[in-house]
């Protein structure tokens, strides 16, 4: 019988995620899959497999879960108090999750979305050759208590205790945009003064997009409060009616006719999507040269997160099955302590 993982217990907008579904724009499905993409390389990277294996996205707060079969797992993304058999274990890092024993995961400590990766990824139907959900679309459910989910091969069974230190991400900070279509709608002093802004994310946010909140007046186009309407995608920073800023998500719509002061690169909309409720962000234009230069680097730093994986660290007192590692390489009978030439 194949491994599968129950979920006991579900938090609010637990879905399956991974990598989604690119090439759908003319039939007005955007890419969907993972709002933070880089928590599925950090999972890749631990446990030894595709990115593109799914894993279960967890909103604010995880779980309970049990898997059938010995299984390894991942945690990757915003921090949560996470527990194996009542122990906590670590975050960024892989553990082992023997059959029947219970994976509880708490609250966000910071940021906004976690990540639980297994041995051989979430399996299960592709529909549109992914299997993640889209909510907005209505393809697949969030996950509730008594979901089994069926688990594929793991490809490096055994392999665990490795920590992976994660790129920062979870506080706010510095967001790189390039200049858009629309871009020219906005005056030189409202681009400057959207450059000089400090920014506070609001509560208000889910997979379509995190609206942000500006220090001062809203802004304005010359072109007024909408346009007409064409082709968005995430990363796009929307200037809605009332002036404030609304930064695109994985599951935004396709068309939109709000005016776009920019579009944020790829590689720091991770940044937006993992800020908590008040943290602040700031933007910075970058031209579309170096926004290409800039991706390219965050592909590199991709490459090498195998490279940068670190043994885990425990605590003897915290490991259940101590007596099952090789501490040291020989033993004794015990006698030879009473031995005057020993």
């Amino acid at each position: 019988m194949s491994a599968e993982l129950v979920v006991h217990r579900a938090g609010p907008g637990l879905t399956v995620q991974d990598t989604g579904r690119p090439g759908h724009l003319r039939a007005g499905l955007s890419r969907g899959g993972a709002v933070d993409r880089l928590a599925l390389a950090e999972g890749a990277a631990l446990l030894g497999q595709a990115e593109e294996c799914a894993a279960i996205e967890m909103v604010g707060m995880g779980g309970e879960f049990e898997a059938t079969q010995d299984t390894r797992i991942a945690l990757t993304g915003a921090p949560m108090r996470a527990s194996i058999d009542g122990t906590r274990v670590a975050w960024n890092a892989s553990h082992a999750l023997p059959a029947g024993i219970r994976l509880s995961i708490g609250t966000v400590e910071t940021g906004s979305y976690g990540y639980l990766h297994v041995g051989g990824g979430i399996d299960g139907p592709k529909r549109l050759g992914a299997r993640s959900a889209h909510l907005a679309a209505g393809i697949g459910a969030p996950l509730a208590a008594g979901d089994r989910l069926a688990l594929g091969a793991d490809p490096r069974p055994g392999a665990t205790n490795l920590r992976l230190e994660p790129e920062p991400r979870f506080d706010g900070g510095t967001v790189r945009i390039v200049p858009s279509l629309q871009t020219a709608f906005f005056d030189e002093a409202e681009r400057d003064r959207f450059a000089t802004t400090a920014f506070r994310r609001d509560t208000r946010g889910n997979r379509m997009g995190v609206r942000l909140v500006p220090e001062g007046r809203g802004f304005e186009s010359v072109a007024g409060l909408s346009v007409l309407s064409e082709v968005i995608v995430p990363g796009d920073v929307q200037i809605t009616g009332d002036g404030t800023p609304f930064v695109l998500l994985c599951e935004c719509q396709t068309t939109g006719g709000y005016p776009r002061i920019g579009s944020v690169l790829p590689a720091d909309l991770p940044r937006v999507a993992q800020a908590g409720a008040g943290a602040m962000l700031h933007f910075r234009f970058v031209s579309l040269e170096e926004g290409i230069a800039l991706e390219r680097r965050d592909r590199q730093v991709r490459e090498t997160l195998r490279g940068r994986l670190v043994p885990l660290v425990r605590r003897p007192e915290e490991i259940r099955d101590l007596l099952g590692y090789q501490l040291i390489s020989g033993v004794t009978a015990g006698d030879d302590l009473e031995r005057p030439d020993i």
